[in-house]
């Protein structure tokens, strides 16, 4: 499983003209499920997702999770994550979970992070979405479930 995690002070998800997720401050998740994930990815992210220490503390240091600022989360699927440009010029997506499966994974990911306390939007998965975020800092951390960077 793979995430690129962006800090913000605002994010949306736009299908059709509709906002169909939006939070203030706290964290954009785009994520996307490998083949190969099991429900050990799917914990391990949602772990990590909320408890990373990258909102400021008091002395404007990295010390608090999005919990410990009393951020939201907007979880956004992402099947291009798992694109592999190591060949040619066309990136290759068979790493890439596919439909119901990858779908399952992505909403185990929501569920897990909204059971841990978290107020969480989501985009619609499969769909042609439109992202919008302010990036705050900008911090933005790649995080991978099988620890390839």
């Amino acid at each position: 499983m793979r995430a690129v995690v962006q800090r913000v002070t605002s994010a949306s998800v736009t299908i059709d003209r509709s906002v169909v997720g939006a939070i203030g401050a706290g964290l954009l998740v785009l994520l996307g499920v490998a083949v190969d994930d099991d429900p050990h990815d799917e914990v391990q992210m949602a772990e990590k997702l909320a408890n990373l220490r990258i909102f400021a503390d008091d002395d404007g240091m990295m010390n608090r999770s999005v919990i410990d600022a009393g951020g939201s989360v907007l979880v956004v699927s992402q099947f291009t994550l798992l694109g592999d440009t190591r060949k040619g010029r066309r990136p290759s997506f068979v790493a890439a979970a596919r439909g119901d499966e990858a779908n399952a994974r992505y909403e185990s990911v929501v569920a897990r992070l909204r059971a841990l306390g978290l107020t969480v939007e989501t985009g619609r998965f499969g769909a042609d979405m439109a992202v919008a975020l302010v990036n705050d800092g900008p911090v933005t951390i790649l995080i991978d479930t099988k620890k390839a960077f």
